[in-house]
């Protein structure tokens, strides 16, 4: 059974059972597992001397670690990489959080901020309407890249092992990649090896919304746009995203308590935004993944031809 046929049928079966809370409140999802086992290493090996050096050992622990699981699991047959890749599939789980502040936002502000402070890191307790609904659509662009085209990707490309390594990976830049003092040369690694892994992807996302929003004419806008982003990859598809939707985004935000001045993406466009950008962003996020889906079943029928 080809690697592609099994990432058809786990986008499927991610798509319509997302994450059941049933069963992962009966037992640790992979990805809170790998959080565990890098929150342990980064208490331990985060102090005193030697942080990059050690940082770097942790990548590399983690990606043996899930190459080694990965062929482990993938020996078990194609059900049990299936239900796993399926598992690290985040599209139903993504736009079900995005529309939660959407439906938020349509029954108070104080609702809105409450639910977009379980997607977003930074400050939401006096966020305007407009910035929570931009908050939203920002992480729910940067998420369908990380969360659901690069896991699939990684998938396609290396099979149960490239998904694992991707996820650990991911998962290790999200606690430990900070730009801090605690940080900064710890997380280094998984920060820069995040990068390196979400190149690709993002860059898909990125082709993806252009084409199904036919932007093509603002493409050099876009760019720009991409290029002046704080990350190296989340602004590729937030750009295409604010393009597609005709929105600002990014722009001043706080972090902590403090104010950051970071450049707009599209922000000659409408600022003021709410609950109805939110949803058009959620149906985008469903155009995506169809797309992605048809792309990679095209290639099944491809090679079942062959």
């Amino acid at each position: 059974m080809s690697t592609a046929f099994l990432l058809v049928c786990a986008m499927c079966l991610d798509a319509a059972l997302g994450e059941p809370n049933w069963l992962w409140s009966r037992v640790r999802h992979p990805a809170v597992l790998m959080g565990n086992i890098i929150g342990w290493l980064d208490t331990r090996l985060n102090q005193r001397s030697q942080r990059r050096l050690k940082g770097i050992a942790v990548v590399l622990l983690m990606v043996c670690g899930a190459v080694v699981l990965g062929r482990g699991l993938a020996m078990l047959g194609p059900v049990v990489e299936l239900v796993l890749c399926a598992i690290l599939l985040a599209q139903k789980s993504l736009v079900s959080h995005v529309r939660a502040v959407g439906d938020g936002l349509r029954a108070s502000l104080e609702d809105g901020r409450a639910k977009v402070a379980m997607i977003v890191s930074r400050d939401t307790t006096d966020m305007t309407e407009a910035q929570v609904a931009r908050s939203a659509i920002e992480s729910a662009a940067e998420n369908l890249s990380d969360g659901v085209i690069a896991p699939a990707f990684w998938f396609l490309i290396a099979g149960l092992p490239g998904l694992l390594v991707y996820k650990a990976i991911n998962t290790a830049d999200s606690m430990i990649g900070y730009r801090t003092e605690k940080y900064h040369a710890f997380g280094w690694a998984a920060a820069r090896l995040d990068d390196l892994l979400n190149l690709i992807p993002a860059r898909l996302t990125y082709v993806m919304i252009v084409a199904l929003s036919g932007q093509w004419a603002r493409w050099s806008d876009m760019v720009a746009d991409a290029r002046r982003h704080i990350s190296p990859n989340a602004g590729w598809p937030e750009a295409a995203m604010a393009r597609a939707l005709d929105v600002a985004l990014a722009g001043p935000r706080s972090y902590d308590g403090q104010l950051r001045d970071l450049a707009w993406v599209n922000g000659e466009a409408p600022h003021e935004i709410g609950a109805p950008e939110v949803f058009r962003a959620c149906d985008m996020l469903w155009r995506v993944w169809g797309l992605a889906l048809g792309l990679v079943s095209v290639w099944v029928g491809f090679n079942f031809i062959l």
